[in-house]
């Protein structure tokens, strides 16, 4: 096997929760003294969710640090992503979060989502969906995938959109 390990059920290498323990504190510590500098109140949770460290930040008056459709909170997470790197070495895949924002985003993606397949499945015919980032992207796909349908991602960033398809394309 000179490509590597083969990716068959569990054979998937242990999620390192040490490491990820600390790209979160490392990440939390990055965020708190931005919010300092910002003068912004907010509690810092960290956690590690799914194969990545996750930090949440909630508090009352935290929508500018999201952003217009979360512009803020992409660019304040790469900020963070590079923040971890600088002190690891290591690329990140830690997700951020600014006052429920990416869970609330979520929810409602998954309905776009399941809506989407479920028109397709109607009418039998493919639908582009508007321009997403790629986490809007994946929440999306992982909705139609449940579905029982296939989608693509199509276009350029930051115009890269989704394309689902009906179950016989």
């Amino acid at each position: 096997m000179a490509d590597g390990p083969e990716k068959e059920g569990a054979a998937e290498p242990a999620v390192d929760i040490e490491s990820l323990e600390r790209e979160g504190d490392i990440a939390a510590d990055y965020i708190e003294g931005l919010l300092d500098i910002a003068d912004f109140d907010g509690d810092i949770d960290m956690d590690v969710e799914a194969d990545r460290a996750k930090v949440s930040v909630v508090g009352t008056t935290l929508d500018e640090l999201v952003g217009d459709k979360g512009e803020v909170l992409e660019a304040l997470q790469e900020l963070t992503r590079l923040a971890v790197h600088r002190r690891t070495g290591h690329r990140s895949r830690l997700m951020l979060d600014i006052g429920g924002y990416r869970d609330s985003r979520r929810k409602t993606l998954t309905r776009i989502g399941t809506e989407m397949a479920d028109e397709v499945k109607r009418k039998g015919e493919v639908k582009e969906l508007e321009p997403m980032s790629p986490f809007e992207r994946k929440v999306v796909h992982d909705a139609i995938a449940g579905a029982g349908l296939r989608s693509e991602s199509e276009g350029e960033e930051p115009n890269r959109y989704v394309v689902v398809y009906p179950a016989d394309d």
